[in-house]
């Protein structure tokens, strides 16, 4: 059991590692770009992770969000939008590498506002911090680390942007997630430890997902990655 417990947390960082090298990538070749649409960017993304690694497959759906569609929690659909050349944007992708799923979201800022540029610079501080919050907490729960979040992010002045900061990852398709049940999320309905076994006696894997948002100027930013691991 220990080696294959180790196996899969390599699995799973070497995923993150190809989802880091994508996004690197985004950057580079500059698909974020003002005039283009949120969907033409996102269908560059996903050609761009086959070109890469031969990915054809995403776990959840592709997310490219500018400007004040950068408020909508992942459920929702807003409708696509063209990127402006002051605009804030985020990208959240799901890619699927050799059958385990990286989750992976950063956010990009076109021009000098200094609002946007503080709150992309604060969102991997809010991350961080969860993250240490976690590692010294061996009994927390989702309702407890939510709660952290949520602090964190007030005291930068943001707002969270959803009702959970995180959820179950692992191999494709992994454990189903589902709305209802909230002992798959970060969430304040989930009192149950996040350091636990799922049903086959594997370890759970989760990510840490912090999107904050400023209602007042009409934007958000978000920021997610591997929290076990």
């Amino acid at each position: 059991m220990a080696d294959d417990e180790t196996t899969r947390a390599a699995r799973l960082l070497d995923a993150q590692a190809k989802a880091v090298r994508l996004f690197a990538e985004i950057e580079k070749r500059g698909l974020v770009a003002p005039g283009q649409g949120e969907r033409a960017v996102s269908d560059r993304v996903r050609d761009l992770a086959n070109e890469l690694f031969g990915t054809t497959r995403h776990w959840h759906k592709r997310i490219v969000r500018s400007g004040p569609n950068t408020l909508a929690p992942y459920k929702e659909n807003p409708p696509d939008r063209v990127i402006g050349a002051d605009d804030i944007v985020f990208a959240d992708f799901g890619p699927i590498f050799e059958e385990y799923e990286a989750d992976f979201g950063r956010t990009f800022v076109l021009g000098d506002d200094p609002v946007k540029r503080r709150l992309r610079d604060d969102l991997p501080k809010v991350f961080s911090a969860g993250k240490r919050f976690f590692e010294s907490h061996p009994d927390i729960t989702g309702k407890a680390l939510y709660a952290e979040v949520e602090r964190l992010a007030d005291g930068l002045g943001w707002e969270l942007g959803g009702w959970h900061a995180g959820h179950l990852v692992g191999e494709f398709p992994h454990e189903k997630i589902d709305g209802a049940d909230t002992e798959s999320y970060i969430t304040p309905a989930n009192d149950t430890p996040l350091r636990r076994t799922d049903k086959a006696r594997r370890h759970c894997h989760w990510i840490l997902e912090i999107h904050l948002v400023d209602r007042e100027h009409g934007f958000g930013g978000f920021y997610e990655e591997l929290l076990t691991l």
